[in-house]
């Protein structure tokens, strides 16, 4: 049985709408969204034409805006998803295991829906600890960008007609294929880079525990030190320990990333340094909260992938808590910091000197470092047993 997704593309003052696209034909009719914005707050943010299957239907909004509708079965979204996740020219284990989780993903809540409603801690002035859900988008299933899952349409699918036959493959391979655990489908996030370890579910969303996004180092075999104790995640941060993600080998990393994500090349580790006056107004400006001058950002709880799931901020007007990992991104950077697994030093000049590792919220499936498993030879079924410990391959 075939099921159909709403994909939420753009919300603009207009929608520009051209039909055909490049790649219409009578039989395989396709549409061009002009000016379609991704990576909405990150550093990777722009515009770009992108070119789509399925039906697009334009829905006038309340504000006077528009949003742009695409509707399209499961099967064909994947297709695209991975392609804009990744490279279409990533290897066909890799793809495989793209395609199962995006597919567990997305399938989820329809299948087995969480009962988890709530998405903030804000009980305690001091404290403010939030998250963001999946179930944001009212009109449509899900978004188009990073808050859900990248779907950029055919745009990138069928730039090489030899890769675009291999993600197809790919799908045909899996076909109705997603991860479960205890009768339920996995809730199977993933991101680009863990930076050595994977996180939890509960620190960076709701709290709730799921065993098959349990803590793993990256790699097969190597042991994983208590991150959560801050000598230990100092340490782990601070040097570049062996890892599946940690790699420099152009031609793998060319299969996950796509062009715009390849003008990120310090992901593994990186450091962003701030004058305490640029980070008292970086802070005032993403939160809205006045805290004087920055006095110091105090570590108070490491998840096991060395991630900050609460930190406190300390100002010469005020001091307050806050969470969780990818809250902590935000206020502390005009895009979002790549992870909330950093230390923090101060120089001579009193600047702010934030030390990192990974990029991305660090819970399941590793893309980097499972395109660096694929490249070893391990299957698609030995990459998903790894990130998602416990789970079950199933066909649905």
């Amino acid at each position: 049985m075939k099921h159909e997704i709403a994909v939420g593309v753009m919300t603009a003052p207009k929608i520009e709408a051209v039909i055909p696209g490049p790649h219409s034909t009578p039989e395989h009719p396709t549409f061009l969204l002009k000016n379609v914005r991704i990576g909405i707050g990150f550093h990777w943010d722009r515009l770009e034409d992108q070119e789509f299957e399925g039906t697009l239907e334009i829905r006038d909004n309340a504000d006077g805006t528009q949003t742009a509708i695409n509707r399209l079965d499961v099967e064909d979204y994947l297709s695209s998803v991975i392609t804009s996740e990744m490279s279409a020219t990533s290897s066909l284990e890799l793809l495989k295991a793209h395609a199962v989780i995006s597919r567990s993903w997305v399938l989820r809540p329809i299948i087995s829906p969480s009962t988890c409603t709530d998405k903030s801690d804000l009980s305690d002035p001091d404290r403010h600890v939030v998250w963001y859900e999946r179930d944001a988008h009212e009109g449509f299933d899900v978004c188009a960008d990073d808050h859900c899952q990248r779907y950029e349409g055919i745009t990138r699918r069928d730039e090489h007609p030899e890769a675009a036959a291999n993600v197809q493959k790919a799908i045909d391979a899996t076909r109705g294929q997603v991860l479960m655990y205890d009768g339920k489908v996995c809730d199977a996030r993933f991101y680009k880079s863990c930076g050595g370890a994977t996180e939890l579910f509960e620190n960076a969303w709701a709290n709730e525990h799921y065993p098959y996004l349990e803590a793993v180092r990256d790699e097969i075999g190597t042991p994983l030190p208590d991150l959560t104790i801050e000598e230990n995640a100092q340490e782990f941060i601070r040097t570049s320990p062996s890892a599946y993600c940690n790699t420099t080998d152009a031609r793998v990393l060319s299969q996950v990333l796509n062009n715009y994500d390849q003008e990120t090349k310090d992901f593994y580790r990186w450091t962003v340094q701030y004058t305490a006056a640029e980070l008292s107004d970086i802070i005032r400006e993403r939160s809205g909260i006045d805290f004087g001058e920055i006095l110091d950002l105090v570590p108070i709880k490491r998840g096991p992938s060395a991630r900050l799931y609460e930190m406190q901020i300390v100002g010469s007007k005020r001091t307050m808590v806050i969470g969780k990992e990818l809250e902590i991104r935000k206020w502390l950077s005009r895009s979002h910091l790549y992870s909330s697994a950093f230390v923090v030093d101060r120089n001579e000049q009193g600047d702010f000197i934030l030390t990192g590792a990974g990029w991305g919220h660090g819970v399941g499936l590793c893309q980097i470092g499972a395109a660096v498993m694929a490249d070893k030879g391990y299957t698609y079924e030995q990459i998903l047993a790894h990130y998602f410990p416990g789970s079950e391959l199933k066909t649905i």
